[in-house]
């Protein structure tokens, strides 16, 4: 209904809303419903149908492309906040309202413990607190901010934009001789590099601070040697075996 609504009206375009789109409409209806019911509104919350949503594509840089990114970035903060993003895979908005207060430089760590969204700061997309070890570069990166307001990152004391952030990582793009990237694609940077490395996946959903381990498997492609490992126990030696006389 909602998808049939959208396209009548021409809000969806000629195609209507993608799976996705349709699945977060549900997401927030069903949250409603939820309340409703709690608050004994409604006698049950009734069953949705979710949209199958095909596997996305997600564009990430390999180690010397991330290298690179960095080395390009304008030094000071943006160049700390881009090598914040790749070694943390912090989203966004968590970058933007990432508080001096969260930062430990000399235990090497960062509590990541709200996010700024369109000059609103609130939690985090899950609500979840979480902490996540910073690299030696991302200490180093750290200690060139000037730690004179509240937050890390900041425009001359106002909160940051998404208008006003994608021009300082494009401009490091151009000089690292990459495409333009969107700030997801650090994120993505963060958690493919970590699988490649053969973390496991659970690590990596916690690092990510994700709700459920769907959006983490989107990674498990790129570790194909922890696969090989795993089916290789199988050539090992045969421990143990009771074999059962033929009748």
């Amino acid at each position: 209904e909602i998808y049939a609504a959208e396209k009548a009206r021409g809000g969806a375009g000629k195609k209507g809303l993608s799976p996705k789109s349709i699945n977060n409409h549900l997401t927030v209806l069903r949250k409603c419903l939820s309340l409703a019911h709690q608050y004994g509104e409604i006698a049950s919350v009734p069953a949705l149908t979710w949209r199958k949503v095909p596997q996305q594509k997600f564009r990430f840089l390999d180690f010397a492309e991330a290298d690179r990114l960095i080395a390009a970035a304008e030094p000071g903060m943006w160049r700390a906040m881009i090598t914040v993003a790749l070694r943390t895979g912090m989203r966004r908005g968590e970058l933007f309202g990432l508080r001096w207060q969260d930062v430990d430089l000399e235990a090497g760590r960062v509590t990541v413990a709200q996010a700024s969204v369109r000059g609103s700061t609130g939690p985090t997309k899950n609500g979840k607190v979480r902490t996540v070890p910073l690299t030696r570069d991302a200490i180093a990166a750290l200690r060139t901010v000037k730690a004179d307001r509240e937050i890390v990152f900041h425009a001359k004391g106002k909160a940051l934009t998404r208008g006003l952030t994608k021009w300082p990582l494009w401009r490091a793009c151009e000089g690292a001789r990459l495409e333009r990237l969107q700030w997801h694609a650090l994120r993505h940077t963060f958690a493919s590099h970590l699988a490649m490395r053969g973390v496991p996946m659970r690590v990596i959903m916690e690092l990510l601070g994700h709700s459920t381990m769907t959006m983490t498997l989107r990674y498990a492609h790129l570790s194909p040697s922890s696969l090989t490992d795993a089916v290789a126990l199988l050539d090992g030696p045969q421990l143990g075996i009771i074999k059962h006389p033929q009748n």
